[in-house]
């Protein structure tokens, strides 16, 4: 409890620290410009003065009415020599009024800004959607057809009108196929970087100007607080488009030269919800499409944060969907929607925890029941009787490898006599790009290369379909062309490992003289025809869907 106070103390010190420099900075500007400085950080905000201009216009311009006496405005600015300022201060003139301005900090802005919530017949959607013009994003698609020219788009931005950067950062995005949007102010610029295919993507530098205009945006869309600074803050908005809505969840911590941003896409038309889309191989998918349609037992998807186990676990509730059948979900937080399913999230605040949230949903009468993340002892105990009651339970779980997830659940404490009969199928899966059809090239490979491969080949199960291997073999690697903005790559495929929970696993898990490892159950499992992930992968990079120099990067040396 002290150090918490601690903390807070100090928060509340370097705010104070932060809050001063901003006003030194502004007197100065004001000092240098010949012009009177004001601090407004404690005024309160009027009206009659704000409805002279919209809040879009003023947050835009960095600039604020404060007062009116008669037919004179005083108007608090940021900068006043930006294009955007200048243009309200000569239409305020063009409409009769004395304009008389004074030089105020950005802490001042935001605390005037407030008062536009109070202003009768303003905007009641402007916070939590956000629409692109049909014509404008249809334009914005057909010019930026690379990474190239969306940058130079940025960088010869001119226009005085913010809203229309962002929408340019957020039309890219879509356009590359981006997951993530990354605001990073630096000592020297502030960085502009996209998530493609699961690697950060360098785009271009902002001004300071086009990112406090743009951060403040983003606080507005996704309801958060646009005067606070030192404290993180998550907010979420969407992108309205003819097509489809696109969730955005935001994430803003404060950093050492500003806050960073972190916008996720949530594109509902990218989600693949079709199995044969993942990228499983036949014989995996017919031993996933077995177990699922299974009546009662767990099935878990294990991997690090990122590798597309969400993913799966809904292509298998879309999989077995009817309408005879009740599906709820309990997840932190809900990353898409799904139709026909009663999705739950977690929330701390109401005691809605993964386990209390489980206990709610077995007294909904439930067939099918996915839980976002087995995180401790007691979820995993109500999931597994769930499991030997008749219900059909998904779940995912941090572990490395599909067999690695038994010892971690015999860690937290689950008894071995429940958990061997309530695990069904433990599948563990990484995401790999795939290779750039248009610009792959073909490499063939050394000889100690052809002997492992040769050598992993011959340990397969007859079920795995193979390649046919000459003398020469070959696989591909990546180039990178304008299709793929120089990357090589294009799109991301799964690559797995399949535990299926026999008897004889059971019994391995059962036994009463010592806890079995991780090697153990995989030495077993090979001995009953289980395929690894280093064998998928090396089975994706023979038929060319991946690299080589990929696949060693996500799932380790394989040669």
């Amino acid at each position: 409890m002290e150090n918490d106070d601690k903390e807070k103390k100090l928060e509340e010190i370097l705010s104070t620290v932060k809050e001063s420099a901003e006003e030194r900075e502004a007197k100065r500007l004001a000092e240098n410009l010949n012009l009177e400085y004001i601090d407004l950080t404690r005024f309160a905000p009027q009206t009659q003065p704000l409805s002279l201009i919209s809040e879009e216009e003023s947050r835009r311009a960095l600039c604020v009415p404060f007062n009116s006496q008669q037919r004179e405005v005083f108007l608090a600015c940021k900068n006043p020599a930006l294009e955007a300022t200048q243009q309200i201060i000569n239409n305020l003139k063009n409409q009769g009024y004395k304009v008389q301005i004074f030089i105020v900090s950005l802490n001042s802005l935001e605390n005037l800004w407030k008062g536009y919530q109070f202003i009768t017949g303003r905007k009641k959607n402007i916070t939590g959607g956000l629409e692109i013009n049909k014509e404008q994003l249809a334009q914005l698609f057909q010019e930026i057809k690379n990474i190239a020219i969306l940058k130079e788009k940025i960088k010869s931005f001119e226009s005085p009108y913010i809203s229309q950067i962002f929408e340019i950062i957020l039309a890219g995005a879509l356009k590359m196929d981006a997951s993530d949007i990354h605001i990073e102010p630096e000592e020297m610029a502030v960085r502009l970087r996209y998530r493609l295919d699961g690697v950060l993507q360098d785009i271009s530098d902002i001004s300071e100007h086009y990112y406090r205009s743009i951060l403040s945006r983003i606080k507005l869309l996704g309801g958060m607080k646009i005067n606070i600074h030192t404290s993180p803050q998550d907010g979420r908005f969407t992108i309205k488009t003819d097509e489809a809505d696109i969730e955005v969840r935001v994430s803003i911590i404060p950093s050492a030269y500003g806050e960073t941003i972190v916008m996720r896409l949530l594109d509902p038309r990218k989600i693949k919800l079709d199995l044969k889309d993942l990228g499983f191989r036949e014989d995996d998918l017919a031993v996933i499409e077995e177990q699922i349609a299974r009546p009662n037992g767990l099935i878990l998807n294990t991997g690090p944060t990122g590798s597309g186990k969400t993913t799966t676990l809904y292509a298998f509730l879309q999989k077995i969907y009817n309408p005879e059948i009740k599906i709820i979900t309990i997840e932190d937080p809900i990353e898409y929607h799904l139709e026909g399913i009663t999705q739950t999230q977690v929330n701390l605040t109401r005691d809605y925890t993964f386990a209390s949230g489980l206990r709610s949903i077995l007294r909904q009468d439930p067939d099918v029941i996915l839980i976002g993340e087995i995180r401790d002892n007691e979820t995993a105990e109500i999931a597994m009787n769930a499991a030997l009651t008749g219900h059909i339970v998904f779940s995912t779980l941090h572990t490395n490898d599909a067999c690695g997830a038994i010892p971690r659940l015999l860690d937290m404490k689950v008894q071995s006599a429940i958990l061997a009969p309530a695990l069904n199928l433990i599948i563990a899966q990484r995401l790999l790009r795939k290779l750039c059809v248009h610009c792959k090239e073909e490499v063939e490979a050394t000889p100690e290369q052809s002997e492992k491969i040769k050598s992993m080949m011959a340990k397969m199960p007859e079920r795995v379909k193979k390649p046919n291997l000459g003398n020469k073999i070959t696989f591909y690697k990546s180039k990178g062309c304008n299709e793929c903005n120089g990357t090589g790559y294009k799109g991301r495929v799964a690559v797995a490992e399949l535990l299926v929970v026999d008897r004889d696993i059971q019994d391995l898990i059962s036994r009463d003289d010592k806890i079995p490892n991780a090697n153990e159950i995989k030495d077993l499992a090979l001995k009953k025809g289980m395929t690894t992930m280093e064998d998928d992968a090396v089975l994706k990079i023979l038929t060319g869907i991946t690299s080589l120099s990929e696949a060693e990067n996500v799932i380790g040396k394989i040669f």
